[in-house]
């Protein structure tokens, strides 16, 4: 079965400048579908693939609705219709053109499909937050520098390279230099040295192991490779993620972490990382209601602040619930010595009593059995002691080694 790449654009505003993209691929050698996801009125060039067969079924669903509402509904056929145009074989590659209607719509699609499949968006939004379309997903943004309306000097070049860009994807497949068992792990400046030590044990034993930052993309990236297949077990090490999703910080976790992990059943070694802080912006844009808190300036664009008791109780109640629902064996490490860098005695967010609140809310809660184990150490999170540990109980949950 020949693959093909699949351009897509509201064909109805955007069909000239699509065509003559294809039309570039098609030159190189690439094989190409151009897709119709207008929802206004005809397209100005016939496509190889209509709206209609995007929507199948729902063929009419877009009468009667306004603009917002039919892009959303086009967005959820377009998914729909690639995910199983994907899984069928038939995808090389999805290239898109879009202003900020098309760019939502076609981005909701491209994050359904799977990791390693070159998604190329080019988009006159850009330049700007790409956050909110890309989220944990490797989709590549080109700014398209000038509105996408017409073949002129500017546009011919950008959507020039965006075809070879995308020709050049396709062509050379990534392979990746080493079959080894992939191992995920999260990790903060303040949790660097732990990991390091238990990166260094684990890669000794045969594993390929990749770090994710722990930036709330960072976490759902790693969770969504291991929903993928392609991450064999997990150690969650610093999950201050859930902090900033409680407390309301700019990384947060989002609503729905762990639940991957846990339905993927990969052996889980979890700790309390870097959950002694909530993270802003620079000072100035620390809300007002957290002003008179104990404030650390990370850098110039991060100001951490310190977890205070009630919102440790409140982070591991939610960890809580989320880790009751396992079904494979997994073990929660607490580090009794500090949960970070900061939270050691001499620093400025060593506080013992709000780790205690963390601590003892989850030994209350975390409902322990035969496979679901919390271990409570005296260490520090950094200490050579907590990442043997670490890496001791990791190897207790896998019969790997090389």
């Amino acid at each position: 079965m020949t693959k093909s790449v699949y351009a897509v654009a509201t064909m109805d505003t955007k069909g000239v400048e699509l065509s003559w993209v294809a039309s570039l691929l098609r030159n190189i050698g690439v094989s190409v579908k151009t897709v119709d996801i207008g929802t206004q009125r005809a397209p100005d060039l016939t496509p190889d693939v209509s709206r209609e067969i995007v929507l199948g079924t729902e063929c009419s669903a877009l009468s009667g609705l306004d603009r917002g509402q039919a892009i959303g509904r086009m967005a959820e056929a377009l998914r729909s219709y690639l995910v199983a145009e994907t899984a069928a074989g038939r995808v090389a590659g999805v290239i898109g053109l879009g202003g900020s209607g098309g760019t939502s719509l076609i981005t909701t699609a491209m994050r359904a499909l799977p990791f390693g499949l070159p998604k190329l968006m080019v988009s006159t939004v850009a330049s700007g937050n790409v956050g909110p379309y890309i989220d944990c997903n490797d989709i590549t943004m080109m700014y398209s520098v000038v509105d996408v309306a017409g073949l002129n000097a500017v546009s011919e070049i950008i959507l020039g390279n965006a075809a070879r860009a995308m020709a050049g994807m396709v062509s050379h497949e990534a392979v990746p230099s080493s079959a080894r068992p992939a191992l995920g792990m999260t990790m903060f400046g303040v949790t660097t040295p732990c990991v390091d030590q238990v990166r260094s044990q684990l890669e000794a034993d045969g594993y390929d192991c990749l770090v994710f930052h722990a930036t709330g993309a960072g976490g759902r990236a790693m969770e969504q490779l291991v929903a993928s297949g392609l991450i064999s077990g997990v150690l969650d090490i610093t999950t201050t993620e859930v902090a900033d999703e409680v407390v309301g910080g700019v990384f947060p976790a989002g609503p729905h972490r762990f639940e991957k992990l846990l339905a993927s059943r990969v052996p889980l070694v979890l700790s309390l990382g870097a959950l002694d802080m909530v993270n802003f912006g620079a000072m100035d844009s620390v809300p007002a209601q957290f002003r008179h808190r104990k404030l650390h300036v990370h850098n110039s664009q991060v100001t951490l602040m310190r977890t205070s008791v009630e919102e440790n109780r409140q982070i591991a109640a939610w960890i809580a619930e989320k880790l009751n629902q396992s079904v494979a064996p997994l073990t929660l490490l607490i580090p009794s010595g500090g949960v970070s860098l900061l939270d050691v005695p001499g620093q400025p967010f060593y506080d013992p009593e709000a780790d205690a609140a963390l601590f003892d809310e989850l030994s209350k809660r975390l409902h322990v059995t035969d496979e679901r184990q919390l271990i409570r150490l005296p260490d520090a999170i950094n200490s050579p002691e907590f990442s043997a540990a670490l890496v001791e109980h990791f190897r207790a949950l896998t019969p790997f080694s090389e």
